[in-house]
């Protein structure tokens, strides 16, 4: 099985990105965010925002990633969330408990399973330093703040949610900082990551520039 894993931090073009090219190559695309996402909305919820009580409520969660006509869906405890995970809050509560090594812990054998049975493309925080450390490719997909910012924000008004300019940004801002600076499993480029810059590109440039990249490193 081939595992391609693209790290980056928020409004990165991670899971567009990755999404494309696994049709391209006919590869199953696992977008490791929506379950933290998942876990986060159980989270809101049920009004739960304790350290403790949130790995005390693991037990209680049951995340399921289905695919259906290609699409990966996301289901929590029965119910499909792909569409209500996709919230500046969600997004928020996805960052604090993807902080906690249980939580971690609790979706790591999921994600691993999902690369041992399946050719996969797999996004994420920290794909190539923990998850899958032996992936076969491992991209470091950023962009600037500004850039993310601006592509964030078009894709929340596209989905009709009302959001501002300025509170995507601090919201990025924040995610960047939380994500890079927590203890469990950071947010850096792998030692052997190829690190792409998408500023100056469009989407279908940058799908190229990184199919580019995986088709180099397994030639």
């Amino acid at each position: 099985m081939i595992a391609i894993a693209i790290d980056g931090p928020a409004g990165a073009g991670k899971s567009t990105i990755a999404r494309a090219i696994a049709r391209e190559m006919s590869f199953i695309y696992v977008d490791t965010g929506a379950l933290y996402r998942a876990i986060g909305l159980y989270m809101i919820k049920n009004r739960i925002d304790d350290d403790e009580l949130i790995v005390s409520s693991l037990n209680k969660i049951k995340v399921d990633l289905k695919f259906v006509d290609n699409e990966q869906k996301i289901f929590l405890c029965g119910s499909e969330v792909s569409g209500e995970i996709r919230t500046p809050e969600v997004s928020m509560m996805a960052s604090r408990v993807s902080a906690i090594l249980a939580v971690r812990e609790f979706l790591l054998d999921l994600q691993r399973d999902l690369a041992q049975k399946n050719n996969v493309i797999m996004d994420g925080r920290d794909i190539g330093t923990v998850i899958l450390p032996d992936a076969d490719v491992k991209i470091f997909l950023t962009a600037s703040l500004e850039k993310r910012t601006d592509r964030r924000y078009k894709e929340m008004l596209e989905k009709g949610l009302n959001v501002t300019y300025d509170g995507i940004l601090n919201d990025i801002k924040k995610r960047d900082y939380d994500d890079s600076h927590r203890k469990v499993a950071p947010l850096k480029p792998a030692a052997d990551a190829v690190v792409v810059d998408t500023s100056e590109y469009n989407l279908e440039e940058s799908i190229n520039l990184v199919l580019d990249v995986i088709k180099k490193k397994l030639s």
